[in-house]
C-alpha cells in the first residue's frame, strides 16, 4: 500500500531547465563536464532530476555573487559528504562573507573612479567653456547619446 502512494521522481528535460534559469544547454553541459551537474541519459537525452535542479540553482547563484566554479563545486560536494549540511553551511558562511568583501572593495573602487571621472569632466567643461564654448552642446549631445545607449534605448 505504501508503494502505491509514492510519486515517481520529477524529471527536467535540458529544455525546461534552461527555459526555467533562463541558461543555455551549452551552460548546462559545461557545468556537466565541470561535475557540477550528473544528469541521467535516456538514450541520446539528458534527465536532469530534482537534485540537479537544485543544484543548478545554488551554481547560478554562485555564478551571480562571484563565486567560482572550484568555490561552488566546493560547496556542492559537502553536501554529499555531509547529509546534515552543517559543513556545507560553514564553507558556504564563510565563502559569502569574503565575497562581500570583495565586492565592498570593489564597490569602493567603483566610486572612487566616478569620482574621478566626474572631477575629469568638470575640469575639461571648465577648460572647453573658456577656450571653446561652441563645442559644450556637442558634448552634452554625446553625454546624452550614452546615456540612451546604456538604458538601451535607440
Amino acid at each position: 500500500m505504501a508503494s502505491d502512494l509514492r510519486r515517481p521522481a520529477r524529471t527536467y528535460t535540458i529544455r525546461q531547465l534552461c527555459l526555467e534559469f533562463k541558461c543555455t544547454p551549452r551552460a548546462l553541459r559545461f557545468y556537466e563536464d565541470k561535475g557540477l551537474l550528473t544528469p541521467a541519459r535516456d538514450g541520446m537525452n539528458r534527465v536532469y532530476s530534482y537534485r540537479d535542479r537544485a543544484r543548478l540553482q545554488l551554481i547560478l547563484r554562485g555564478k551571480r555573487v562571484g563565486l567560482s566554479l572550484c568555490e561552488i563545486g566546493e560547496i556542492l560536494d559537502l553536501y554529499e559528504a555531509d547529509e546534515s549540511g552543517a559543513q556545507q553551511a560553514a564553507k558556504s558562511l564563510r565563502k559569502f562573507r569574503e565575497r562581500i568583501v570583495a565586492l565592498e572593495q570593489q564597490k569602493q573602487d567603483i566610486d572612487d573612479a566616478i569620482a574621478q571621472l566626474q572631477t575629469g569632466i568638470t575640469v575639461m567643461e571648465q577648460r572647453l567653456a573658456e577656450t571653446r564654448p561652441d563645442l559644450l552642446p556637442r558634448a552634452a549631445d554625446y553625454d546624452q547619446t550614452m546615456r540612451r545607449q546604456l538604458d538601451g534605448v535607440a
